[in-house]
């Protein structure tokens, strides 16, 4: 019965029923006598659910009636979207949404925020082509519709296939909330704008403006209070719009990718072959227009597996052609803001695509268009407000893998003579910022040489380190090019470069590729002595991995070639950096053998840097045997010659030196038992490795303090000092953390 009547007839009927007058029912609910008048006459708009619920309340209603009360509700609620039919009004909710869990809770709450008139009432969803910003939009109004009474609306702006005039807008939104045309005829452009604006704050509709081109073209349809809820989509991020919430959208994590593939195609099928699926979400970039039209070619192909599919993505030339299903092609969505750039982004766009790594900071815009820092950021910024490329909060910029084969696409057909030209500006100026940054942690004062060309700070080790790191995999990609091009003397210069801090960061992964690709070079370039250094490098990596057999049997390679070059300094370098597998396997003997040569050749041919390392290595094989006695009895003379006036070691590596046989020392008082006098030179030694910076060297002393510490039955500290240790990951001995965590468990229960 109640889904035939209006909401004001059944609520008169209820009162009536009840025997109550207007005022009797307002002093019972609460709700105002106008109000409850203006419902029963259909003067006002359908109330909201607590106001329901009070008069219900009122009125002593039991489930059934109060059920047919709430059902009138809904009925009246449906009025305004048969009234707004046409181009206004939104189209179905993708029913396989997937995923945007978090976004769908912000938009949720910004609907609350509107409706309590908390904070601004326009939301901004922005984002690149295919990142599902309309799908979105369109999911949050079908949940939300039933909190917005008098109407759910959409417009689409076609932003960037020949915009919407404004104008067209204005009036279709506001026949659609059912303005006369008698009053629309009376108001200029500007006055049909303001009541629009008048109306939203009013009522509470959820507008939705999708894919907007700029600011201008959706500022005059936006409420300047009220309790509407205006949803704005745009590949732009708007940023002149003032008092607004923003959503930015980016692809979808890849569990999420894999999820929405799963419903497309069918759970059966699809998890029949799951790393297929998979291996489609990665190819796709997780970019849910992409994965979609992957996803529906193949539902129109069911005799075909998956991986074949797989096999047609895989080819980076033709991905973006395969990815096309019906009318619906990836491509022409990226097309379309290509279109819109300036000549000066597009070609930084195009040429963007020649970035080795996963993102980049403004200095990679400046090399390849050979322009300067600012005047690239400006550019690059053009490349995010188009919503081509993506500005992370660490202040770098990334470009997703399918507009990267776009931008590689346009410049192989545009402009193919630039590409050569840009990609050796790139690899040269990767390459030789790298050297650059690596020579501040070797000896010397640890200046970048004033030949270098700049466009990064390098005047310290810890901003040579943090390029170092945050570019590694851009300019190790680059020498892996390198390499391949045959470009052999610049492989090995710039790996030899590298030894100072490939010591203080020597787990972080990629070292034994780098000494394999210069022990080639050096190799390829027939020098001997240049072969035995990247040999004994390459030994020391191989270590790192605790692939002893492999590290002596390049360490033996290298003194072959040591010796054949006639450099004794060379010759003690690959004995001493075959004492650490040697180590490893347990043969003692043989490590201590090789350990006592190298400090003898490094003494013949004066280099103090190598015969200080052999000699800090020597004493810790003494230790390890069980002579810490005579492993103490070296300090004194190793301080002696780093405190000597002719030692040559200077700059980090004198540092590094005198650290280490500061942390030696506290090991050996370890050793002799003298557990105080342990912890006290540990905790000194701790707080000088924090200020080197050398992460290993950093877990080692957390793990040797931990040890020292429960000793002294400092149970707290000493657990505090382990997990320390365990946080480094990656950055330390995973030999030792192994030690660390069996350490760790061996402490009495908390």
């Amino acid at each position: 019965m109640s889904g035939e009547k209006p909401f004001g007839d059944v609520l008169r009927g209820l009162r009536q029923r009840a025997g109550w007058t207007i005022e009797e029912l307002a002093e019972a609910s609460g709700v105002s006598v106008r109000a409850i008048g203006d419902m029963e006459r259909g003067h006002s708009r359908v109330p909201q659910r607590r106001t329901v619920a009070a008069l219900a309340d009122g009125l002593g209603l039991g489930d059934v009636e109060h059920e047919a009360l709430l059902a009138a509700v809904r009925a009246g609620r449906k009025t305004p979207t048969v009234v707004a039919a046409g181009t206004v009004v939104p189209p179905r909710s993708v029913g396989d949404f997937t995923g945007r869990e978090t976004e769908l809770a912000r938009l949720t709450e910004h609907a609350e925020a509107a409706r309590t008139g908390e904070r601004a009432a326009v939301t901004v969803i922005s984002g690149p082509p295919g990142c599902g910003k309309t799908t979105l939009a369109l999911k949050a109004a079908a949940n939300l519709r039933e909190e917005f009474p008098d109407g759910c609306f959409m417009v689409d702006l076609h932003g960037v296939d020949g915009p919407v005039d404004r104008g067209e807008t204005v009036l279709k939104l506001l026949k659609a909330l059912g303005v006369p045309e008698r009053r629309l005829a009376r108001e200029d452009a500007q006055g049909q704008a303001g009541l629009l604006r008048a109306l939203l704050a009013e009522r509470r509709c959820l507008v939705v403006l999708d894919n907007a081109r700029d600011e201008g073209q959706v500022r005059p349809l936006l409420p300047v209070g009220g309790r509407s809820l205006v949803v704005v989509t745009s590949r732009r991020p708007l940023t002149g719009l003032e008092d607004v919430d923003r959503l930015t959208l980016s692809a979808m994590t890849r569990a999420e990718a894999v999820e929405l593939l799963r419903r497309i195609l069918g759970p059966q099928r699809a998890d029949a072959e799951a790393e297929a699926v998979a291996r489609v979400a990665e190819l796709c970039g997780d970019l849910p227009l992409a994965l979609r039209v992957a996803a529906n070619w193949l539902t129109i192909r069911s005799g075909w597996g998956i991986d074949h599919l797989v096999r047609r993505l895989a080819d980076e030339e033709r991905r973006l052609g395969a990815l096309t299903a019906g009318d619906v092609r990836v491509e022409a969505a990226f097309e379309l803001s290509y279109r819109q750039l300036t000549s000066q982004a597009a070609r930084m766009l195009r040429l963007l695509s020649l970035v080795p790594g996963p993102d980049m900071t403004a200095a990679y815009g400046a090399v390849l268009t050979a322009t300067d820092l600012f005047e690239a950021e400006d550019v690059m910024e053009e490349l995010v407000d188009a919503g081509l490329l993506q500005a992370t909060f660490s202040g770098r910029y990334q470009l997703h893998d399918l507009l990267r084969l776009f931008a590689r696409a346009r410049l192989a057909r545009e402009e193919a003579g630039e590409r050569d030209a840009a990609e050796e500006r790139l690899s040269t100026w990767l390459l030789e910022t790298a050297v650059a940054a690596a020579r501040l942690f070797g000896p010397g004062p640890g200046a970048a040489e004033s030949s270098w060309p700049g466009l990064v700070p390098l005047d310290t080790t810890e901003q040579a380190r943090a390029w170092l790191e945050g570019e590694a995999s851009a300019w190790l990609s680059t020498l892996r090019g390198a390499a391949a091009r045959g470009e052999h003397a610049r492989v090995a210069a710039t790996a030899e470069a590298m030894e100072g801090f490939a010591n203080v960061c020597a787990f972080s992964g990629f070292w034994t590729e780098v000494y394999h690709l210069s022990s080639e070079a050096a190799g390829a370039l027939g020098d001997p002595r240049l072969r035995a250094a990247q040999l004994s490098m390459y030994c020391w990596a191989l270590a790192n991995e605790y692939r002893a057999e492999e590290a002596i049997a390049r360490a033996d390679e290298a003194l072959e070639h040591a010796r054949r070059a006639g450099d004794v300094s060379q010759q003690a370098r690959a004995m001493y950096y075959a004492s650490w597998p040697y180590g490893q396997l347990g043969r003692d003997e043989q490590r201590m053998e090789k350990l006592r040569a190298a400090a003898d050749l490094f003494e013949a041919a004066g280099d103090h840097e190598g015969w200080t390392f052999s000699m800090l290595s020597y004493r810790t094989s003494l230790r390890e045997l069980g002579r810490a006695e005579e492993s103490l009895a070296l300090h004194e003379r190793v301080v002696a010659f780093l405190d000597a006036p002719d030692c040559r070691l200077t700059g980090h590596v004198a540092d590094l030196a005198r650290l280490t046989a500061d942390t030696a020392l506290g090991r050996d008082l370890a050793a002799l038992g003298r557990w105080r006098e342990a912890a006290d030179h540990l905790r000194g030694d701790l707080r000088r490795t924090q200020q080197l910076g050398v992460p290993s060297m950093e877990a080692d002393v957390l793990m040797e303090l931990g040890r020292v510490l429960a000793e002294l039955g400092e149970i707290d500290e000493a657990r505090s000092c382990l997990r320390r240790a365990l946080a480094f990951g990656d950055a330390a001995d995973s030999g030792h953390l192994k030690i660390v965590q069996s350490l760790l468990e061996s402490l009495p229960a908390e």
